[in-house]
């Protein structure tokens, strides 16, 4: 993962412990503070996911949730939207999209500037303009504040959030307008780092270390896919992709539809939204959107009918419409589909792999806690997919809380950050995380390292390879690595006690085989349907499978810690294997027992 830090950190701050520090996962529409893997820090208002709005009216200055609510009868002082055009010049925006808050403006003093034009002021309002910097500290600052607050102490130190599109001129930017709001930003991490930290943190998860994870972010306005390939708490990302044309808006868009053609259908009054009309339509439709989080929350947690209820919705005619997670995700069901298409596109198109490989989908964003969502990725990728909803953890602020993942995840890395120290080996760590970190740019396994028993024999033995296969280093794995992995031996009945494998380079693949469905039986007398002479259609039943390569090398030595058992000879062997840099294999193999350790016997293979 890459990341870029604001340069050297200062040395631990505090005797009794470490520096006061937090994660903040700083979205586009939402935003959360997390202090370690403990529930996000609620501000002064009790919210924990805080609205990226800021509203003027009069005197007044209202950040967050209340500034959202001004969305109603305040749009045009209400300011939303800003970090994603952090670092950008007026130019390269889109002019052409409608919006529903301060529309963006050009700086009048400042050429190829976005900025946004508020009025202040009760007694006599004046214009001010803000840059989208100075309405980024403006936020950050108040963030800051209600995690002072929140802790009863001051904060040291920050990790940010940031997305993987962010180049280096926006993520500058970012920092700059942080640290003007007084964040001593320790790091900006990106989404899917923050993600892979926060998901891999759980000591609960019965996933094995090395895993490939496809982690889902769908937020508001953007879905940002991105695959890793996990190995022994290494993250190497396979493929990534963003794509800005789908996100929850087009959710609420249609929702918004559905209870608008309600309210017109109950009460005889057109109400044209998405895009509104006029300005009562406008304001309606701002009504329904803020309705709409309830709305949605409702539906994640309870498949009963939830409701949407505004006073006053359009005339000063109240509105109350309701639907159950049925209907919530036929409204959704656009959406659903474009995720998981995009998903599937990413591990077979840009990664090569099928989706069958995918191990795990992790979550993240406000949108992607939707059951409907998850239904369509597990369709699409197969029902051995371990996602939260499946592990029960995505509920109640659990582990696998997409709302809460990538704060967490920052502020795990705050963590790690803090307890680094001033020698030359910290230092060499604290920068691995740069963008132009040597560590960040590394090369991966491009096929399985493993050993094979030609003549082992039993159930764990695979014909098709002609013995037991063992796997030592999975393919994409970064390199340099070591691995090692531990394994009884059985080696027969007669006098010779001899050790004998060999190391090979093989493909980890998918196989695929068309199996007709079993045919029904019927009890005598029992009604046959008459679309039973129909031939059943065939499924497709995927199983992960080892082909072997490249031939490395072979070992061979006498076990001298052999022991008899039920008249068999048994050894307990460690098999270790080092893959440099450069390719070049070293594969080490030794005896082991309670007592003891036997001589190392190696196999060196060079670089091809």
């Amino acid at each position: 993962m890459t990341s870029t830090p604001n340069g050297t950190a200062d040395a631990p701050i505090d005797v009794n412990g470490l520096p006061t520090v937090v994660g903040i996962n700083f979205g586009n529409s939402y935003a959360s503070i997390a202090e370690n893997l403990a529930e996000c820090i609620a501000n002064e208002d009790g919210e924990r996911q805080i609205a990226c709005a800021i509203a003027f009216q009069g005197d007044e200055v209202y950040i967050g949730n209340g500034a959202k609510q001004q969305l109603v009868k305040n749009a045009h002082n209400t300011i939303t939207g800003f970090r994603n055009l952090l670092g950008k010049k007026f130019s390269e925006l889109p002019h052409d999209k409608p919006t529903v808050s301060a529309p963006v403006i050009q700086h009048p003093d400042h050429a190829d500037l976005p900025a946004f034009k508020v009025s202040v002021g009760a007694d006599a309002p004046t214009d001010r303009i803000l840059t989208v910097a100075e309405a980024t500290t403006l936020f950050l600052k108040s963030l800051l504040g209600s995690a002072t607050a929140f802790l009863g102490k001051p904060v040291d130190g920050a990790v940010l959030s940031v997305p993987a599109w962010f180049d280096e001129h926006q993520r500058l930017a970012l920092q700059h307008a942080a640290e003007a709001a007084g964040v001593k930003v320790l790091q900006l991490l990106d989404e899917a780092g923050a993600a892979v930290a926060a998901s891999t943190a759980s000591s609960a998860s019965s996933l094995p270390a090395d895993r490939t994870q496809l982690i889902v972010d769908l937020g508001a306005s953007a879905l940002e896919l991105t695959l890793v390939s996990l190995r022994a708490g290494l993250a190497h990302v396979l493929a990534r992709a963003s794509d800005p044309a789908v996100g929850g808006d087009k959710i609420d868009d249609a929702l918004v539809k559905f209870f608008a053609k309600d309210f017109t259908k109950k009460t005889k009054t057109p109400l044209a939204v998405c895009p509104a009309a006029d300005t009562h339509d406008q304001r309606a439709e701002a009504k329904l959107r803020l309705a709409l989080e309830h709305t949605k929350r409702t539906v994640s947690a309870s498949a009963g009918a939830a409701t949407c209820a505004v006073e006053s919705l359009k005339h000063g005619l109240d509105y109350t419409g309701s639907l159950n997670r049925m209907r919530f995700d036929m409204e959704a069901r656009a959406v659903y589909a474009h995720v998981a298409r995009a998903a599937a596109r990413l591990v077979t198109d840009q990664a090569g792999l099928d989706p069958f490989a995918v191990d795990e989908v992790v979550y993240a964003g406000g949108s992607a806690s939707l059951p409907g969502l998850d239904e369509a990725l597990v369709a699409a990728f197969g029902d051995a997919l371990v996602t939260p909803f499946t592990a029960g953890t995505v509920v109640g602020g659990g582990a696998g809380d997409p709302t809460t993942l990538l704060a967490r995840g920052c502020a795990l890395q705050a963590q790690l950050l803090v307890h680094l120290g001033d020698a030359d080996e910290d230092e060499e760590v604290r920068w691995a995380f740069d963008t132009n970190s040597k560590w960040t740019e590394v090369s991966a396994t491009g096929a399985a390292v493993g050993v094979l028993f030609p003549e082992e024999k039993g159930a764990a033995a695979d014909a098709a390879l002609g013995g037991l296969w063992v796997t030592g280093v999975k393919a994409e794995t970064a390199v340099p690595c070591r691995r090692a992995v531990r394994f009884d031996v059985d080696l027969g009945g007669g006098e010779a006690k001899k050790v004998g494998f060999e190391v090979w380079e093989a493909k980890e693949d998918v196989k695929v085989e068309l199996v007709k469905p079993p045919k029904i039986e019927y009890d005598e007398g029992d009604e046959v349907p008459e679309d039973e002479e129909e031939e059943e259609p065939e499924e497709e039943v995927k199983e992960r499978i080892v082909t072997k390569q490249h031939l490395l090398g072979a070992v061979a030595f006498e076990a001298k810690l052999a022991a008899k058992d039920k008249g068999r000879w048994r050894t307990r062997l460690e098999v270790q294997f080092i893959v440099g840099a450069d390719g070049a294999v070293e594969v080490d193999a030794w005896e082991v027992s309670d007592t003891a350790k036997g001589e190392p016997h190696s196999l060196k293979i060079a670089a091809p």
